[in-house]
């Protein structure tokens, strides 16, 4: 049963048998008391569908009611930014560039050199991964839209492409901006082939280099580089290759067990010759090659690809693998990991798969299928993942309402946390399940993090830890029940209040010692709550 929103109000109409008499006073019809806001319902729908509350998301679910948020957030794709964070995106000129202009303004070392002997000082590129970090983290903070930044996120990781991967680095802002925020309340064909096409994945799964079998390497060469432009030493040589086609079957669409075999990895990877880029280094853009594509009939999944001259037999592929039920299965159990459970309930991805099959892949109908299910909403599904560590960062930053400028330090702490931005180094993405986020490395850098955050030593960040809570008394003990009340969106746990009580009590003991007293460390508060098990959870 659909549920219904929790400002809905339910009024009764009282009928009479016989039209009132004029002067007659008609009692208003009673109006049903609207339902108390339910703050752990909001919190776990923030955490799902945002990147964790804040006292400016909570202030809005109230004024909506949970269902009508999550209704707004899917009717808004791509509204207008705030000024305030527009401003903070202007100031980053390397997100609206070209990949062409990219190339030419942050050049790679030897064109920097050259460059420099020419009295010229170009910008190092590193500073293009720089810039998206700060503009995926500043959305991801401050964006009204959460919920189609955590969609970004999500696809992006899907159809992963890493910056560390040569000519790569180029291309990865365009990427996410041209190929992946557009489509994530599109279809997924469409996104399936906005990825197809993109330099960034036909270089990072090496498809830019792939030819028909059996073309002479000479005309390979040829063909490849009839734009002037030399292959660096560590590319492939020109041939079929299946890599694109490998994981376009066994990552983007099937899954690992969805049927398919290596003669079909093969036969894709026929049907993908010739869909190149024109000067990876130069002008990064699409280019389809037609001496390098083969011409001859494929097939694939048992169904004849008729060979063509031309992009056509790539683009049957693409449809033939979006509408699979296969697809279905996989596409809908990722979203269900993601969103639900790292072990979705198996009933759930079969109705979540058919609701993509019947919508023809329609991603705002399985999105909804997904957020309306009971499932989503069972008790046992609120704090049941941990967050990962990009995760983590901005849900305290959202958390502790905190002011952002972001500086290099705050992305080198998503690093040293096991995510370096847009550089996961595998196809398969950043792991979305809990098991490799939970060791003692991350969890100890993840507790320096949340200590320099509170106590103003995290550079591009600022946060005012009494405008968060006002205790009853100034007493330890209220303030790590206030302040928690702030943070995690509920009071902490007795183990993890002993744990903080205790951290004070020793730090009063110590200054005890030495002869001095001194009023209770907020900021220690406050860090030890970020780095508690309750703030791992969402």
């Amino acid at each position: 049963m659909r549920l219904l929103p929790v400002g809905f109000l339910v009024v009764l109409v009282l009928s009479c048998a016989s039209k009132p008499h004029a002067s007659a006073v008609v009692p208003p019809a009673p109006v049903a008391a609207r339902p108390a806001f339910d703050e752990a319902r909001a919190v776990h729908v923030l955490r799902r569908l945002a990147f964790g509350p804040s006292a400016r998301s909570l202030e809005e679910l109230r004024r909506q009611g949970v269902e009508g948020w999550v209704a707004s957030q899917l009717s808004r794709p791509g509204a207008p930014l705030p000024p305030g964070l527009e401003a903070k995106l202007q100031a980053l000129p390397s997100l609206t560039m070209s990949m062409a202009e990219l190339v030419r303004e942050y050049p790679p070392k030897r064109q920097r050199e050259q460059a420099l002997l020419d009295g010229r000082e170009p910008r190092r590129p590193a500073r293009i991964g720089l810039e998206q970090s700060a503009a995926k983290l500043l959305r991801a903070v401050e964006s009204p839209n959460q919920l189609e930044e955590v969609l970004v996120d999500f696809w992006f990781n899907h159809f992963n492409v890493s910056a560390d991967k040569g000519a790569v680095r180029w291309m990865v802002t365009a990427y996410e901006r041209d190929a992946i925020r557009p489509k994530v309340f599109g279809s997924f064909r469409e996104l399936l082939g906005a990825t197809a096409r993109h330099p960034a994945m036909l270089f990072y799964l090496d498809n830019w280099r792939s030819v028909r079998d059996g073309m002479p390497e000479r005309l390979s060469r040829e063909a490849l580089s009839e734009d002037g432009e030399a292959p660096a030493p560590a590319e492939p040589k020109p041939g079929l290759n299946e890599n694109y086609a490998r994981e376009l079957l066994e990552l983007h669409t099937l899954g690992v067990e969805g049927g398919y075999t290596q003669q079909d990895v093969r036969e894709v990877a026929r049907c993908f010759t010739g869909w190149s880029i024109r000067q990876p280094r130069k002008a990064p853009e699409f280019f389809f090659r037609r001496r390098a594509h083969d011409a001859d009939d494929k097939q694939v999944l048992g169904q004849r690809i008729r060979g063509r001259r031309s992009t056509a037999d790539g683009e049957q592929v693409l449809d033939l693998l979006a509408r699979h039920p296969a697809t279905a299965r996989h596409v809908a159990s990722k979203l269900a990991r993601r969103f639900v459970s790292d072990t979705p309930p198996p009933a759930l991805v079969e109705r979540v798969a058919k609701v993509f099959l019947d919508s023809e892949g329609d991603l705002p109908t399985v999105y909804r299928a997904l957020f309306d299910s009971p499932e989503f909403w069972a008790p046992g599904a609120r704090a049941a993942k941990v967050k990962t560590p990009f995760e983590f960062v901005v849900s305290a930053l959202r958390a502790t309402d905190a002011e952002v400028t972001v500086r290099p330090r705050l992305v080198q702490s998503l690093a040293k946390m096991g995510e370096p931005l847009f550089r996961a180094p595998a196809p398969t993405g950043f792991p979305e399940h809990a098991a490799p986020w939970v060791n003692s490395g991350s969890l100890v850098a993840r507790l320096n993090f949340s200590l320099e955050l509170v106590s103003g030593r995290m550079p591009g960040t600022q946060v005012a830890l009494k405008a968060l809570a006002t205790p009853a008394e100034p007493t330890a003990r209220a303030w790590v029940d206030a302040l928690g009340q702030a943070l995690l969106g509920a009071p902490p746990s007795e183990e993890t209040r002993a744990t903080i009580l205790d951290a004070l009590s020793k730090r009063a003991e110590a200054a005890s010692a030495v002869g001095e007293t001194r009023p209770v460390d907020v900021s220690l508060i406050a860090g030890l709550l970020l780095g508690s098990p309750e703030f791992q959870k969402q």
